[in-house]
């Protein structure tokens, strides 16, 4: 009689707690403590990925990229790129002609753009971006049409199907790039437009879309000539997909409506997946060129920044993202804050209301607020540093402006140290007794240092950032500065600088929007750190719900905020993070974010 470790070459262990690595997969073990059998399970899920910096719909379609490595190309009517490296997108090279429902293919540092509309003209020019750049080179050859779609790499690379106006045309047509010139393809054995497609050259995969009727049909292309597929479950248009042409996906599209169902390719035949997307969606990209990854983003008019991931494996992926926490006591915004996502402090701030500021004082802990100590006086503009229960509040906006107090997690008390100068709506950073004011009112490029008693100048900074509460974290030795605006002439600025206890280092490095009164983590010396809401515009108060990291080298999306603002509080670190307050109009919303997180899918065995 064969027992289970000779048909699977492992012991059923008997442990007192759950095994916490991949090495448990195929595995069975009896879990003592709760006195059950338990083994791995692979599962398939979409989970929220950073959002795209611009909301757009009709991108170029086909394969762009793995789901680690991924493009956002063009879309209705935009020129720009975005870049996604698996957390969040950062901005890329504008490409030469704006357009949409063009076709792509290639990876993220080699990707081709083709054909397409632009102002309802039908394109034949192509674009190559080389990861920075973008370049014109040979038009294809066949008839100049939109909604067309790719696969393959840029020296191997097919555009199928499309459809052009005045009348309405569908197209079988299929055209090879060699990398410099284009020739003509096998015929599809389907006209069609809007349709999703993966795989390679010579193993390229095609599948639903619109002519004039939706479509479920599926075919597969060997470099040569295309061969009809089993039919999708659901006929759609203006779909995505992922995967290669054994093993692929098909996601989204319009049924109508729109829809979030998943279906999988073996090779032939189709099934309906588990994972659906959260948001229906249609008229979106995708990347992804491995079976148990995929990638989808944008789409739906007038255009979403949403973005998810597949992934199958036997984690449990759950994608960083926002939640409501506990509203403020009060509702304001320009408060000071500090802390960290489960012990943060807000205080003063301007609740939009006559007199316009206040004095209280609420702390966070981490679900619901508690009123704290009054400032020793209300202020509209002030700015802290610190934590729940060692803080340092300076750069009060109204008289006495030169304040300096401390908080002690009850009570406030003003200490030793004269702010010099008009010092409000700037951003505090570091402690109690080490901290650093930068980015206010006058001159602009002046940094001040406190040192438990006293304030002095520090280092000047490289670009003028005059009290509108630029982006900022850190420590004094180590701080990060980014966004923020300057006057005259009014503009919103998007250099990061960091700090090193001496001077300010220009990095180069561009935030993905820049902005100004935004909220920022604010805990420890670590590099990365996000910028949460704020404004885009010199010139107005508008608001916005974009949420931006940086982890030290590049700044990329996250999850977008609930409730769009400018000015709200802000404290926490890169993976669990707060916002509260802000406005217009003022409001005492707070959200909660937690980073990506990954973890065993146990199943219990059970008899039934």
């Amino acid at each position: 009689m064969s027992t289970y470790k000779n048909l699977i070459g492992k012991d059923v262990n008997f442990l007192t707690t759950d095994p916490d690595t991949a090495q448990a997969e195929g595995q069975i073990w009896y879990n003592s403590t709760s006195n059950v059998f338990k083994d791995l399970i692979v599962g398939e899920a979409w989970s929220a990925g950073g959002s795209l910096g611009t909301g757009r719909y009709a991108m170029s379609a086909g394969t762009g990229g793995t789901a680690d490595s991924a493009i956002a190309v063009f879309g209705r009517t935009t020129a720009a790129t975005e870049e996604y490296n698996g957390t969040g997108w950062a901005v890329g090279g504008t490409g030469g002609t704006a357009r949409y429902s063009g076709a792509k293919f290639g990876t993220q540092t080699a990707e081709v753009a083709a054909g397409g509309k632009a102002t309802g003209t039908n394109l034949q020019n192509v674009e190559e971006y080389n990861g920075s750049s973008w370049s014109e080179v040979n038009n294809y050859t066949g008839t100049a049409r939109g909604y067309l779609s790719g696969f393959g790499i840029l020296t191997a690379g097919v555009i199928c199907g499309g459809v052009s106006a005045s009348p309405d045309t569908w197209y079988n047509l299929t055209e090879e790039y060699d990398g410099t010139n284009w020739t003509t393809g096998g015929t599809m054995n389907n006209a069609r437009a809007t349709a999703g497609t993966t795989g390679i050259l010579t193993a390229g995969l095609v599948f639903g879309g619109y002519q004039p009727t939706l479509l479920a049909k599926a075919e597969e292309y060997n470099g040569t000539a295309w061969t009809q597929s089993g039919d999708m479950n659901t006929a759609r248009s203006h779909l995505a997909g992922s995967g290669t042409q054994d093993v692929a996906l098909a996601f989204g599209g319009l049924t109508p409506p729109s829809t979030t169902q998943t279906e999988s390719y073996d090779g032939s035949t189709w099934s309906i997946s588990g994972a659906t997307l959260s948001t229906p969606t249609a008229r979106h990209s995708s990347a992804g060129s491995a079976a148990s990854t995929g990638l989808s983003f944008g789409g739906n008019p007038p255009g979403t920044p949403v973005t998810e991931e597949y992934n199958k494996s036997i984690n449990i992926i759950t994608g960083g993202a926002w939640a409501s926490g506990g509203n403020m006591g009060t509702a304001r915004y320009t408060a000071g804050d500090c802390g960290v996502y489960n012990a943060g402090l807000v205080f003063g701030g301007n609740p939009s209301s006559a007199p316009y500021t206040n004095n209280s004082t609420e702390e966070y802990g981490g679900t619901s607020w508690t009123a704290g100590g009054n400032l020793p006086h209300a202020s509209s503009d002030v700015s802290g540093a610190g934590t729940q229960t060692a803080a340092l509040a300076f750069g009060f906006g109204d008289s006495p402006t030169a304040t300096t107090a401390t908080y002690d997690g009850s009570s406030w008390t003003t200490v030793p140290g004269t702010v010099p100068g008009a010092t409000s709506q700037g951003r505090g950073i570091g402690t109690q007794t080490a901290a650093i004011h930068v980015g206010f009112a006058s001159p602009g490029t002046t940094s001040l240092e406190y040192d438990g008693s006293s304030w002095t100048a520090g280092g000047t900074l490289n670009n003028k950032r005059s009290g509108q509460k630029p982006g900022g974290w850190g420590i004094q030795t180590a701080a990060v500065l980014a966004s923020g605006y300057q006057t005259p002439p009014a503009t919103i600025i998007s250099n990061t600088e960091t700090y090193n206890g001496t001077s300010w280092t220009e990095t180069g490095h561009s935030v993905v929007a820049a902005r100004k009164r935004t909220s920022v983590t604010t805990a420890g010396p670590n590099s990365n750190g996000m910028l949460m809401g704020g404004g885009d515009n010199a010139g107005t108060n508008d608001s916005s719900t974009t949420v931006q990291l940086y982890n030290g080298t590049t700044w990329v999306t996250q999850a977008n905020l609930a409730t769009a603002r400018i000015n709200p509080a802000g404290f926490g670190t890169s993976t669990n993070a707060v916002v509260a307050g802000g406005g217009p109009p003022v409001t005492a919303a707070t959200e909660e974010f937690t980073g990506e997180t990954s973890a065993l899918n146990i199943k219990t065995i059970t008899t039934s």
